[in-house]
C-alpha cells in the first residue's frame, strides 16, 4: 500500500472502530509479521483490534472498498507462515474477542470467539466436570485451530478440529455475517460448510464465533510408558493396539535421539530407545482390562521396558516432557532455528515412512527428531538448521520435500495437522490433481478480489467465479 493509501484507509478503520483499536505501531507490525515458522518476516500496513462480530464486519468492508488484503492473527502459533502477510494490508488481531459466551453442558456444546485458547477453555469447562479434547501441543487460540483443522495427541480417540465444530460464525469478504451450521448432533440439509470452513486458514472468511463439541472428564486416565528396540517394533505394535480394539487416547512415537533431548532439558532419566507415550480413559473396571491387554501386546511386539503413571503429577510430567519437545531441540542447538516437517500416511506405511526420514537425515548429515501422534499416521521430523547458512537451508528445504514426496506416493498427504499456508503450497497440484481447481472456483466465488488472506492454502489469481 502507498502511503496515501494507508491513510485513506487508516481514517476509515477509525471511524469504524475506534482510533485505540487500530495502529501503524512497527514493533506491533512486527509482532503480526511472523509465526512460529522458519518463513521470512513481512510486516502488515495496519494491524486492527475488533471486539465484536460487527467491527470485523466493518473491517471487511473496508478491505472490500479499497481492495485491501486482510490477514486473520491468532496467536501467531503456526508453523507454515499462515500469518504472514505477504501482500502486506491490514491484520485482524482477535485477541479482545476472547470470551466464552455459552457453555451448553447437557448438550456437550461450548460458544465461544476465536481468540479464546485452548488452556483458557478448559479451565471453564473444568466448573462442568466436561474438557475440550484436540490438544495440539501449544496454547493456540481456538480459532486459529479451526482455520488450520489442527489436531494434536487426544485426535486418535476424540478425532481432528473439523470433527468438533458445531457451527460457525462466518464474516465474508464483502462483510456478509453467516452461519454454517447448527446444534443439531446430525444434518441432511445443504452443504457441509462446517467442512468447508474449517482448515481453510483465513482464505474464506474470518471466524467471529464457534460453537465446538466438548466431552466429560474420563472417570479414570492411566498413561503408560513404552521402550522398544526400534521404531519398527514401536509402530507395529501400535497397530496391533487399534486392531485389538483398544480405546488408547493417545499414542506418540519419539524416536532415540528426541528421547536424548528430552532427558537433557526435561531432566528425565527414560531409557534412550525409541519410546511410545500411551494414554488410556475410561472407568477404572474398563481401563484395567484395557491396560492388562495393551501391556500383553506391546510385550509381544519387543517391548523392553514399560512404565505407568497414574497419578496426575507423574502423568503432567510424561506429556510435559513431549509437548516440550521442540524447545528442548531448541535448547540444544543454539543459534539454529527449527523447522517441523508435517506429513501423514496411511498406517500401514508409516513404519517405512518414519525408516525412510531417518535414513535420509543421516545421508544428508542433518539434525533432527522424529516424534509423531502414530495412533492416526501422523508425524514430524523436528529439524535443526543454520538459517545463514545457504546450504544447510537448501538442504533442509530438500529433505523436507523428500518427506513430502515419499507420502504423497503411498496415499498420504502433505501436511496432516499444521495446514498448507506458505510452505506446502507447491504440493498442492500433486496431492488434489483437478479437485483443486475445484477448491479455486470456490475461493473465487466467495473471495472474487482474492483479499482474504492472499497466496496462501488455495490460490486464486483470477476474479471469475462459477
Amino acid at each position: 500500500m502507498t502511503v496515501q493509501n494507508i491513510t485513506v484507509v487508516l481514517d476509515a478503520l477509525k471511524a469504524a472502530l475506534t482510533e485505540e483499536q487500530v495502529t501503524i505501531n512497527e514493533t506491533v507490525r512486527e509482532l503480526h509479521g511472523k509465526d512460529e515458522s522458519y518463513h521470512a518476516l513481512q510486516l502488515p500496513d495496519i494491524v486492527v483490534f475488533p471486539e465484536s462480530t460487527q467491527q470485523v464486519s466493518q473491517i471487511m468492508k473496508i478491505s472490500n472498498e479499497f481492495k485491501v488484503p486482510v490477514v486473520p492473527f491468532g496467536l501467531g502459533s503456526s508453523l507454515e507462515g499462515h500469518v504472514i502477510p505477504v501482500n502486506g494490508g491490514i491484520t485482524i488481531d482477535f485477541s479482545l474477542m476472547n470470551k466464552v459466551l455459552e457453555v451448553k453442558e447437557h448438550d456437550f456444546l461450548v460458544k465461544v470467539q476465536p481468540g479464546v485458547t485452548r488452556t483458557q477453555l478448559n479451565k471453564e469447562l473444568k466448573k462442568y466436570g466436561l474438557f475440550f479434547s484436540v490438544d495440539p501441543g501449544a496454547d493456540a487460540t481456538l480459532g486459529g485451530m479451526v482455520a488450520t483443522n489442527a489436531s494434536g495427541t487426544t485426535s486418535v480417540k476424540y478425532g481432528v478440529m473439523r470433527d468438533q465444530v458445531r457451527d460457525l460464525e462466518v464474516v465474508l469478504a464483502d462483510g456478509m455475517v453467516i452461519h454454517t451450521g447448527n446444534l443439531a448432533a446430525k444434518s441432511s440439509s445443504g452443504l457441509h460448510l462446517n467442512g468447508l470452513f474449517t482448515g481453510s486458514e483465513g482464505t474464506l472468511g474470518c471466524f467471529t464465533e464457534m460453537t465446538l463439541r466438548v466431552y466429560g472428564i474420563p472417570e479414570h486416565v492411566s498413561a503408560a510408558r513404552a521402550s522398544f528396540p526400534s521404531v519398527n517394533d514401536a509402530v507395529e505394535a501400535v497397530v496391533s493396539i487399534l486392531q485389538a480394539g483398544i480405546p488408547v487416547a493417545r499414542v506418540e512415537l519419539v524416536d532415540e535421539p528426541s528421547i536424548k533431548q528430552v532427558n537433557l532439558y526435561s531432566e528425565t532419566n527414560y531409557k534412550e530407545k525409541p519410546t511410545l507415550f500411551l494414554e488410556f480413559h475410561g472407568n477404572e473396571a474398563g481401563l484395567k482390562q484395557d491396560v492388562e491387554f495393551m501391556n500383553e501386546i506391546v510385550l509381544g511386539h519387543g517391548c523392553q521396558e514399560i512404565q505407568f503413571e497414574t497419578d496426575t503429577a507423574s502423568r503432567n510430567k510424561l506429556w510435559e516432557a513431549r509437548h516440550n519437545l521442540a524447545y528442548a531441540f531448541i535448547h540444544g542447538y543454539p543459534g539454529k532455528k527449527m523447522m517441523v516437517t508435517d506429513v501423514c500416511l496411511p498406517i500401514s506405511e508409516l513404519a517405512g515412512a518414519v525408516a525412510h526420514a531417518r535414513e535420509n537425515l543421516e545421508s544428508m548429515d542433518l539434525i533432527g527428531g522424529i516424534v509423531g501422534h502414530v495412533g492416526d499416521g501422523n508425524f514430524h521430523i523436528l529439524l535443526m538448521m543454520d538459517m545463514n547458512e545457504a546450504e544447510e537451508v537448501a538442504k533442509a528445504g530438500e529433505f523436507n520435500e523428500r518427506i513430502v514426496l515419499y507420502a504423497l506416493e503411498r496415499g498420504g498427504t502433505c501436511t496432516g495437522e499444521h495446514g498448507v499456508g506458505i510452505g506446502k503450497q507447491k504440493y498442492q497440484q500433486q496431492e488434489h490433481g483437478d479437485a483443486l481447481r475445484v477448491m479455486e472456483k470456490i475461493k473465487q466465488a466467495l473471495d472474487p478480489h482474492n483479499l482474504l488472506n492472499p497466496n496462501k492454502n488455495v490460490k486464486a489469481e483470477k476474479k471469475e467465479a462459477f
